[in-house]
């Protein structure tokens, strides 16, 4: 049995500078994301006003989706990517130019609002391109043997910065304000657009270049519906996100319930990431290919039990830590789906895949973000949280029987198919 190397994917200097960009660029989105909520829940004193910030974005992500996912399977990777970080550098200067009191002294609230929701929404439209993109351009950078050990390094980057992001989000709002807060989004994004260049432009796998619309997005529903291991870890994963949402009612819990401030606001925020984070950088020290269909099923179930104990609580410790440890169940559950989706999926089908992942698990933050703004107006923002924690858990369990395949999934013989071709 080959020694596993926990390094394998950082061996190889553009697959650091992937990481690099990544870093940058989902610091500078975290950031962005939790200080916009912040923004418009001073405005408003609204939850429902932080359900339509999750539903704007989501709008345009999942309509998109699927239309991405062609395109990036038709396009050169490294330039299409570094067109959606430049368009996304013009709506980080918007809402730096929509947060200054300078340019919108004498403008209605109302007025002020519109041009977020707007620029929230050009953001989603990004979001469908992004998520395609970056995972099929990792696909090019490194072999297909070291794919899950990619994974790992890659999500723990997106974990790392996640956390960052949020954490100096709620510093920085206190130190210096929400206006030069999102000015470092912009010069953060812009410093990840420079970094991409570094990259060189990568071959196109996809050997139907000019197919139609209508067949390659055929092609690529029917895969994710004929594979079972994929359609399962998405659907689930989906469902625990939809339902889990509770980090989109933070500034509520942070204002109202646990009354910490801002400070607070950004140590909650942080603290799913950092579990994240730790969980991860340990499994690129350990496989987690072996019994990957159980391990996610015991990770979001945790997930779930993690989200009611943050709903129930009401001292600042216990729900640090009751998300702290959501953080870890759900480290583990991104590196085995990424894993999952990066060895069933054949590289001129990344784009097509990658799409259906976003609508699944990606716009399902979002969408999250609105269902829990939602039910916290109808229902109360505890009962809210605690509702999705227990429908998560129902899911898991309802999957775990109904599906024997899925529980009983083992990805170990599809790295060693990857190994010998190699």
């Amino acid at each position: 049995m080959q020694k596993l190397d926990p390094y394998a994917a950082l061996r190889f200097k553009e697959f650091n500078i992937f990481l690099l960009v990544r870093f940058f660029l989902v610091f500078g989105w975290s950031m962005q994301f939790m200080v916009i909520e912040w923004q418009v829940y001073s405005i408003t004193k609204d939850p429902l006003s932080l359900a339509f910030i999750g539903l704007t974005e989501a709008i345009p992500a999942v309509s998109m989706a699927l239309f991405a996912g062609h395109i990036v399977d038709q396009k050169e990777k490294r330039t299409l990517l570094s067109i959606c970080i430049g368009l996304f550098s013009i709506i980080s200067l918007g809402l730096f130019l929509l947060t200054w009191p300078e340019v919108i002294s004498g403008w209605a609230e109302n007025t002020v609002l519109l041009g977020i929701y707007a620029m929230v929404f050009f953001g989603g439209f990004l979001r469908s391109f992004f998520g395609p993109t970056i995972f099929s351009l990792v696909a090019l950078i490194v072999p297909k043997r070291i794919y899950p050990n990619a994974a790992t390094w890659s999500s723990s980057t997106w974990q790392m910065a996640s956390i960052l992001g949020k954490a100096f989000a709620g510093l920085s709002i206190f130190w210096i304000g929400v206006h030069f807060s999102l000015c470092v989004v912009f010069v953060l994004v812009v410093l990840s657009f420079g970094l991409l260049l570094l990259i060189p432009k990568k071959p196109i796998m996809n050997p139907k270049i000019g197919e139609s619309v209508k067949e390659s997005l055929k092609e690529g529903i029917n895969f994710v519906r004929n594979e079972p291991a994929v359609l399962g870890a998405l659907t689930l994963d989906m469902i625990a996100v939809l339902f889990g949402g509770a980090v989109a009612l933070l500034p509520i819990y942070a204002t109202k319930i646990l009354n910490v401030g801002s400070l607070g606001f950004g140590l909650l925020s942080a603290a799913t990431s950092v579990g994240a984070l730790i969980t991860m950088l340990v499994t690129a020290y350990i496989p987690i290919t072996k019994n990957a269909g159980m391990k996610l099923l015991v990770a979001i179930f945790g997930f779930g039990i993690s989200i009611i104990i943050f709903g129930i609580s009401d001292i600042f410790w216990i729900s640090l830590v009751a998300l702290f440890f959501s953080g870890i169940t759900d480290g583990v559950s991104m590196v085995i789906r990424q894993t999952i989706l990066q060895l069933k999926t054949p590289d001129e089908m990344r784009g097509r895949v990658a799409a259906v992942n976003s609508m699944f698990v990606g716009s399902s933050n979002e969408l999250g973000a609105f269902e829990s703004g939602v039910a916290a107006k109808l229902m109360g923002t505890v009962t809210a949280v605690v509702f999705g924690g227990t429908m998560t858990l129902i899911t898991v369990l309802t999957t775990g029987f109904v599906s024997p395949s899925f529980r009983n999934l083992d990805l170990t013989k599809d790295m060693e198919a990857h190994s010998k071709e190699e």
